[in-house]
């Protein structure tokens, strides 16, 4: 009987250690594949986790695309900026001049 009950603490003992080291492994186990699952998605958003640290990959774009996006939002720009019953006091003086204010009378006593 004393052999049994010097043995019951180690046993005890042992049980706890292995419920942790299960949670432990468990826990690893999530992480690594939260981790992996992370790391697939953000390569395929082109960015990059290396031992130097993060690099981002930037989408290519052709200068052909380029030019044509930028040529079409300048047009659209030029041709929204035009309004018909708006005059400028800046330019297009040849219109201002042929419907020109009359200059004031001098006041007379």
């Amino acid at each position: 009987m004393g052999a049994l009950t010097s043995l019951v603490p180690l046993i005890i003992l042992s049980i706890v250690l292995s419920v942790l080291a299960f949670i432990g492994y468990a826990v690893y186990t999530v992480a690594n594949d939260v981790a992996n699952q992370t790391t697939k998605k953000m390569e395929r958003k082109n960015v990059l986790f290396t031992k130097d640290g993060m690099k981002v990959g930037v989408k290519e774009v052709r200068n052909e695309q380029y030019v044509d996006q930028t040529q079409s939002f300048l047009v659209k720009a030029w041709n929204y900026s035009t309004w018909p019953a708006y005059k400028s006091r800046l330019w297009n003086k040849q219109a201002q001049e042929k419907s020109a204010a009359e200059p004031r009378k001098p006041y007379v006593q």
